[in-house]
């Protein structure tokens, strides 16, 4: 938040030619490409919505509270005073506030509680916005939505929590969860000897009757540890199988989790995430024995569209802060933005933020149309890891050119950018790293060999537009027909891009669409960012990244 009227007047020199901080503003209405592609997508009706928030998020005030989350993270209380267990996790308010202004604001919820179409692009603009400001409460919010479609495994369990994720009231109290306002859901599958091996689990379920099961063991990775529920996968009888646990049991006692440890993370630092073990901890059965992974699957497979969004909105963050920084700064006479190199710069990361921008919002109005198009549902389930797995190779180094058009200043914890950058590695590793993305996609093919031409389908809609593309489209045929393991990230690489230059030659201005194709398709394989071919028109890309209607 800015300081009330400080000294610029030292001792030994005046400060001067410094940008304004970047707030108070509202990020969804400098945001162009985004609310196009929220137009796009059938949430124009979102729009006044997505505008309250994004001024919200955008405001002095939320900023400073994304500023301490981060400067005093979460602690872990093992016992009280009188060495009984707890097991709680302690957060600065600064968290609360910002998970209370996310519930309200639906930003967990809208996508199942809004009937018309659009509800999940509209959701999924909401979570671009909310990371934009503080991505540590993201976590929570992203696995309350993706746990919904989960419960459907069973009636009974999506009866009674279903009302409760949905809930826009946050309630951080450790009781049982049907003593309060609303709750949060959370995730527990990995351990230590299988990482993305889930079928190597050991943790061991036992069935005590009645629909009650106790289950032992231990979880690996466990982020927001004090939801209110988690989905976990247990051996029942040598099937793994999706359990739902509570915090707390029947009787009011607590549940027999027991956190270990607070993982020291390089990013995501607000946010806390655990070890943990299973003491006998109650449970029920969510969906049938043996189909573990695919009742999990669900809430994995929404929570890959969030992990899509993600990376796109720190790209466009990081890129406002540059251009903003760079509208305001002078060197040798004229403003940074008017500098040739930096422009090229600053329009070659509009390029890529307007790609995954795009990216990631057709890949949410699939999400949004799946219940009533099999079609979107297919394009949904084979685009999902190409998507995630692209945007987020591509975040890290993005956020680091935006930070080094700050200079110095954008190397400090006050510029945010340093925020960013550690954020942008997370959501590649979420939910599967770059290879298992990879192989998923790949088996998704091979289950789907005939989603081959629904992705076609969708590139080949821009055929004739540019011959650079043309040429793509043939190359991408003919990787497409015959995929290896060992092709799969270059094969995923390609179809991300051909996409995105379909979408952008389809829905973006010429000059924007041309200038991604001649960049990312031409002869000249780009290096770094700035090195863009020579002849573009440069201006229309510069004005459209803080571009206030």
């Amino acid at each position: 938040m800015s300081d009330r009227a400080p000294v610029s007047r030292l001792t030994t020199h005046l400060v001067s030619n410094q940008p304004p901080p970047f707030e108070d503003c509202n990020l969804f209405l400098l945001d162009l490409p985004l609310r196009e592609a929220v137009a796009r997508g059938g949430a124009a009706w979102a729009a006044p919505a997505l505008s309250a928030f994004g001024q919200e998020a955008g405001s002095a005030r939320v900023l400073e509270l994304g500023v301490q989350a981060n400067a005093q993270p979460p602690t872990l209380r093992v016992f009280d005073r009188y060495g009984q267990r707890l097991d709680e996790v302690r957060y600065h308010p600064a968290y609360h506030e910002l998970m209370t202004l996310a519930l309200r604001h639906g930003v967990h919820s809208l996508g199942w509680s809004e009937a018309q179409a659009g509800a999940h692009v509209a959701q999924a603009g909401l979570l671009y916005l909310l990371h934009q400001a503080e991505p540590g409460v993201c976590c929570p919010v992203v696995m309350t939505y993706a746990g919904v479609p989960a419960l459907a495994a069973s009636r009974e369990l999506e009866a009674e929590w279903r009302p409760r994720l949905l809930s826009r009231d946050y309630d951080p109290r450790a009781l049982p969860a049907a003593e309060k306002r609303g709750a949060t859901l959370g995730m527990a599958m990995t351990e230590k000897q299988g990482g993305s091996d889930l079928r190597s689990n050991s943790t061991r379920a036992e069935d005590m009757g009645g629909g009650e099961y106790l289950l032992s063991g231990h979880k690996w990775f466990c982020s927001a540890p004090m939801s209110d529920a988690f989905l976990t996968l247990a051996q029942l009888q040598d099937q793994l199988t999706c359990f739902l646990v509570p915090r707390w049991r029947p009787d009011g006692c607590r549940n027999a989790i027991q956190l270990q440890r607070l993982k020291d993370k390089l990013g995501n630092r607000a946010n806390a995430s655990s070890e943990i073990e299973y003491h006998g901890a109650w449970a029920r059965r969510l969906g049938e024995p043996g189909r573990g992974i695919a009742t999990i699957i669900e809430m994995v497979h929404h929570t890959r569209l969030h992990t899509s969004v993600a990376p796109a909105s720190l790209m466009r963050q990081g890129l406002a802060l540059a251009t903003h920084h760079a509208s305001h700064r002078r060197v040798f006479g004229r403003r940074l933005i008017e500098q040739p190199l930096l422009r090229q710069v600053l329009a070659d990361l509009a390029l890529e933020s307007e790609a995954a921008t795009a990216l990631a919002f057709r890949l949410a109005r699939g999400f949004d149309a799946s219940a009533r198009d099999p079609g979107e549902r297919r394009f949904a389930r084979l685009a999902v890891s190409v998507v995630k797995y692209w945007i987020n190779k591509r975040a890290p180094g993005h956020l680091a050119e935006c930070l080094e058009c700050l200079g110095g200043g954008g190397y400090v914890e006050e510029s945010l950018l340093p925020r960013l950058y550690r954020e942008a590695p997370l959501n590649g590793i979420w939910e599967g790293s770059g290879n298992v993305i990879c192989l998923d996609f790949l088996r998704a093919l091979e289950r789907d060999p005939e989603g081959r031409g629904l992705l076609m389908d969708e590139v080949v809609a821009a055929r004739g537009f540019h011959p650079l593309l043309d040429q793509a489209l043939e190359r991408l045929a003919g990787a497409l027909s015959a995929p290896t393991e060992a092709s799969a990230r270059r094969l995923a690489g390609e179809l991300a891009v051909t996409l995105a230059a379909s979408l952008l030659a389809r829905h973006a201005p010429e000059p924007v669409a041309v200038a991604y194709l001649r960049s990312r398709l031409g002869e000249t394989p780009q290096r770094c960012y700035g090195e863009l071919p020579s002849g573009l028109d440069l201006d229309p890309l510069l004005q459209r990244i803080l571009a206030e209607p």
